[in-house]
């Protein structure tokens, strides 16, 4: 009975395969088919985690692509031309909703950043298309490796223009995820292979002939899932010290409010009143928490809150800008508020990975004039240079990092390896209540496991989070809403494979070497198959 039941289900599966494939080949439901697939992708990263969702749409790309190879690379092209514009969709919040640009140009602006970045998957399936060899080769091996450089290249390849986010590892950054296992080995990008590997054998698993083939399949997905399982009970880090108590403190300041003149003296009292409230050792104030220039804020106001934070036994750190020494330019940066006692001398953190476009300037003659358009003040930042020693709280060394920055591993390597907690300042009030807030704290959880480190994560409206050394959220606050989030951490010494590694370029550089010896040896094979 068995036996006929399970003849009875590949019958039909067969036959439901078949009739997809010939409807697939009609050029409107092909079309349909690959937007729809692509409009989903938001479902597997944050806030809604479905991170087992990921390999199955990429999977579906791949069979899709497959099915018209004359058309492949536009397929890809398309396919996260709407998928970008999905997950990014934020950008249009920030230039209209909350900036003020018409959406004369905002809409054109929001949908520019999707174009670009689609082609660099394009130009994967595009060498992909050029290999030869046997499919289980070009899909199960080859295609992996292309992604996992061609996502590389798009947070790397150009020094100031780098965008990681929406890479297929960070759907995987989830408190379930097996594959989530593989970033303390060697980073999101090890992650994201092992996702774009994971979807290629889930293709051949379902549409090769040939049980050899399907169980080579089988086994390769047991074994990948069955690895990250394995990495993700390792603890490659250690605990140092006594527990310390940390605050996180939310301000819920709207973005177009912030750096009004007339709100400053509210702000400095919101953030008094919920500095008091909190006894933590450690407090972490939002990104430019306080809006005016630290040079230029009372020093009453300043005094005020070291004191308050002295009486409860707290040291304290708020996110201001500052000037720069010779006042010519000015930082995005992380201050320290003297303590008499325990933190005499104020310490700074000033951000070095600044947002192209809202940041800095790096083409001022187009942006200039979109510039006097909007609302966007404090746009043109220098940065505070790469490797800043982290800075001494409660006993604990805490490495910093500002809102955008949290999105690249590679920068953190550094201060990680001299720290013993992280800590993120943001402010995404720019992006309103969209998921821009939720795709970066997947980051910080990202950062988190690849680290091997607490993160603390304090920003203006969410996501304000505490998250483990495994990548979990311990606990978050709530969004839109004034308050102080406190929790308990344990400090951390000792580095993950990925910081003894130094960053992503050797699982690149190991990458391209693999792909250039597939290439070598299916070269040499040539030669010999025509004399034969």
């Amino acid at each position: 009975m068995q036996r006929f039941a399970a003849s009875l289900y590949l019958l039909m599966f067969s036959r439901l395969h078949a009739r997809l494939e010939r409807l697939w080949h009609i050029p409107f439901f092909y079309a349909l088919a690959l937007a729809l697939i692509a409009a989903a992708t938001p479902l597997a990263f944050a806030p809604y985690y479905h991170f087992w969702l990921m390999p199955l749409l990429f999977g579906a790309l791949i069979r899709l692509a497959e099915l018209k190879p004359k058309h492949m690379v536009l397929s890809a092209y398309l396919f996260w031309l709407v998928a970008y514009s999905s997950q990014f969709w934020w950008i249009h919040t920030a230039m209209h909703d909350v900036s003020g640009l018409d959406n004369v140009f905002a809409v054109p602006l929001t949908f520019l950043m999707p174009a670009v970045l689609a082609l660099y998957p394009a130009l994967a399936f595009a060498l992909w298309r050029r290999f030869s060899g046997s499919r289980t080769l070009r899909v199960g091996v080859v295609l992996p490796m292309l992604w996992t450089l061609a996502e590389f290249a798009r947070e790397q390849l150009v020094p100031g223009f780098g965008f990681g986010w929406g890479a297929l590892g960070y759907s995987q950054i989830a408190e379930h995820s097996p594959l989530a296992g593989f970033a303390p080995i060697a980073g999101i990008h090890a992650v994201t292979w092992a996702t774009a590997a994971l979807a290629a054998w889930l293709v051949l698993l379902v549409d090769t002939e040939g049980w050899k083939e399907r169980a080579k399949a089988a086994c390769i997905i047991a074994l990948m899932v069955g690895a990250g399982c394995f990495l993700r009970t390792q603890e490659f880090t250690q605990n140092t010290g006594r527990p310390v108590s940390v605050a996180a403190v939310q301000g819920n300041i709207e973005q177009q409010l912030k750096f009004d003149e007339s709100r400053y003296l509210p702000t400095y009292q919101l953030y008094y009143d919920l500095v008091k409230q909190t006894h933590a050792q450690i407090v972490v104030l939002p990104e430019t928490a306080f809006p005016q220039f630290l040079q230029n804020i009372e020093p009453e106001i300043l005094t005020q809150f070291a004191q308050a934070a002295e009486r409860n036994g707290s040291e304290l750190a708020v996110g201001v800008p500052a000037f720069t020494e010779d006042g010519r330019n000015y930082l995005n940066a992380v201050v320290t508020l003297p303590n008499t006692q325990k933190q005499p001398a104020q310490q700074m953190y000033a951000k070095n990975h600044l947002v192209p476009f809202g940041e800095y300037k790096p083409l001022p003659i187009i942006t200039n004039p979109l510039y006097r358009l909007m609302n966007m003040p404090l746009a043109d930042f220098q940065r505070g240079g790469a490797n800043q020693a982290p800075l001494n709280m409660a006993g604990e060394k805490v490495a910093f990092n500002i809102c955008y920055e949290d999105g690249f591993g590679d920068d953190l390597i550094a201060p990680a390896k001299q720290s013993t907690l992280l800590a993120n300042s943001s402010n995404m009030a720019w992006f309103a209540g969209s998921n821009a807030m939720w795709q970066q704290l997947q980051q910080s959880q990202a950062r988190a496991l690849e680290m091997g480190r607490y993160m603390i994560r304090a920003t203006n409206r969410g996501a304000t989070a505490i998250v483990s050394p495994q990548g979990n959220i311990v606990s978050i606050a709530p969004t839109d809403v004034a308050g102080v989030l406190e929790g308990t951490v344990q400090g951390r010494t000792g580095e993950t494979p990925y910081m003894r590694l130094g960053g992503s370029y050797p699982l690149a550089g190991l990458l391209v070497i693999l792909l250039l010896a597939l290439i070598g040896w299916k070269t040499r094979r040539k030669p010999h198959a025509a004399q034969a």
